[in-house]
C-alpha cells in the first residue's frame, strides 16, 4: 500500500498556528463529511481528512468487523498501522506538524483514533472520541503522558454497551493520558452538546 493511498481530502490552514485536526469518519461516511465540522470547531486550522479503505456492503469504514461490536482485530492492528503511516507521509507531504496533530473521530473514525494512541501513540498529540468503543484491549499499555482524550458518549446509544466508554477511560488514564469522560443526554447521534464540548477541547490545543 502507498503510504499515501489512501482517498483523503485535505484544506491548510490559514497560518495561524493553530494546530492539524484529523478527520476520522464513521461507517458508510467519506472524506467530506466531517470537513464542515472541523472548519466550525477548529478554525484555521490544517485539516486531513482520509476515507476508511474497508467496505461494507458499500459502506466505508477504518477496519473490519464481522458483526455489530464484533471486531477482526488483526484487520484493526494492520488498518491502524496504515494509517498512521499514511498521516506520518501526509504531515510530510503537506507540510503541517504531526507533533501537534489532534484527531475528532466519529464512531468507527473515534474507534480507529482510540486504536492509533493505543499502538501508534506518536500519530496523536490529543483526540475528541466520539462515541467511542473498546475494540483493542493491549495485554501491555503504550506511554500516553502528555496527550489529552476527550470521550463524548451518549447515555442512550444503541449501538455503544454502556460499560465501554468509562472501560476506554480507564484504559487511557492507566497509560498516563489527561481524560475527560462527558455523557450526554442522547443516543448515537450527535447533538449541540458534543459540538460545544469538542470546540472548547480543540480550543485549548491551540
Amino acid at each position: 500500500m502507498s503510504s499515501l493511498s489512501y482517498l483523503h481530502r485535505f484544506e491548510p490552514g490559514d497560518g495561524a498556528k493553530a494546530p492539524p485536526l484529523l478527520l476520522l469518519h464513521g461507517t458508510g461516511g467519506n472524506e467530506n463529511d466531517l470537513l464542515p465540522l472541523g472548519r466550525q470547531l477548529a478554525p484555521g486550522s490544517p485539516l486531513l481528512s482520509p476515507r476508511g479503505d474497508v467496505s461494507e456492503h458499500g459502506m466505508p469504514r477504518f477496519f473490519r468487523r464481522f458483526a455489530e461490536g464484533v471486531f477482526d482485530l488483526k484487520d484493526v492492528a494492520q488498518r491502524t498501522q496504515a494509517l498512521a503511516d499514511f498521516v506520518a507521509a501526509a504531515a510530510r507531504e503537506y507540510g503541517f506538524d504531526p507533533n501537534r496533530l489532534a484527531a475528532l473521530g466519529y464512531s468507527n473514525g473515534a474507534n480507529i483514533a482510540a486504536s492509533l494512541l493505543l499502538l501508534r501513540p506518536e500519530s496523536l498529540t490529543a483526540a475528541v472520541l466520539l462515541r467511542p468503543m473498546v475494540v483493542l484491549e493491549p495485554k501491555q499499555l503504550p506511554d500516553l503522558t502528555g496527550k489529552r482524550i476527550s470521550l463524548l458518549s451518549g447515555r442512550h446509544d444503541p449501538i455503544v454497551p454502556v460499560d465501554h466508554p468509562p472501560r476506554l477511560a480507564e484504559m487511557f488514564r492507566r497509560a498516563g493520558a489527561s481524560v475527560d469522560l462527558h455523557w450526554l443526554d442522547t443516543g448515537h447521534q450527535l447533538t449541540e452538546g458534543d459540538l460545544q464540548l469538542a470546540a472548547g477541547f480543540l480550543a485549548a490545543e491551540s
